[in-house]
């Protein structure tokens, strides 16, 4: 177990669409070690989820954690999640904006999400999952799993809403903490 370093954008590794993993191999202690890197790595940087792809892997593997991160206060708990080949798919065409934020990119931006997504993944013993999830849980898997494919938030943000850590806090902060609150209150998870 370890902390890696967390590849920042122009490194080539974050453009690259990652491996899927073989489920056998999931109890390999590669794979084991891999996940158990990402979850120290995701602590140190105080993350909401942290991708392979971050610390130079490329394979499909995401994890995910929320309790009282100090760096997202408005977020819904999300118990430590590890997700080996995760797959996405919309239920459908509601969507949030949500001013998103990455260890990668030292840049926040309003990126539009599905609100409702179905998922299915291994864990990190080799089990199988599907999971309904929704609101900014369903965000946060969306934000990780976009890093299986090369994808960033620069990507998918407007242009206009980019803002540094320090100018969020200082100029966007309040107003989105208001408005996602209330998303959250209205919509749950």
């Amino acid at each position: 177990m370890a902390v890696r370093d967390i590849l920042q954008i122009g490194h080539p590794v974050l453009r690259q669409v990652a491996e899927p993993i073989d489920p056998a191999d999931v109890t390999t202690p590669e794979i084991q070690g891999l996940i158990d890197d990402l979850i120290d790595t995701m602590h140190h940087a105080n993350g909401a989820g942290l991708a392979a792809p971050q610390i130079g892997v490329g394979l499909r593997a995401v994890v995910m954690e929320v309790t009282n991160n100090p760096r997202y206060p408005y977020k819904p708990p999300i118990p430590l999640t590890v997700a080996i080949n995760p797959v996405i798919n919309p239920l459908d065409d509601e969507l949030v904006e949500i001013n998103e934020g990455c260890l990668s990119v030292p840049l926040r931006g309003n990126v539009m999400r599905h609100v409702n997504i179905a998922v299915t993944y291994c864990d990190g013993h080799g089990d199988e999952h599907q999971a309904t999830l929704r609101g900014l849980t369903a965000g946060t898997w969306q934000h990780e799993c976009d890093h299986l494919d090369g994808v960033l938030i620069v990507d998918r943000a407007d242009p206009s809403s980019l803002a540094t850590w320090d100018e969020f806090n200082a100029h966007q902060r309040d107003a989105f903490v208001e408005r996602i609150t209330a998303f959250v209150e209205r919509v749950g998870s």
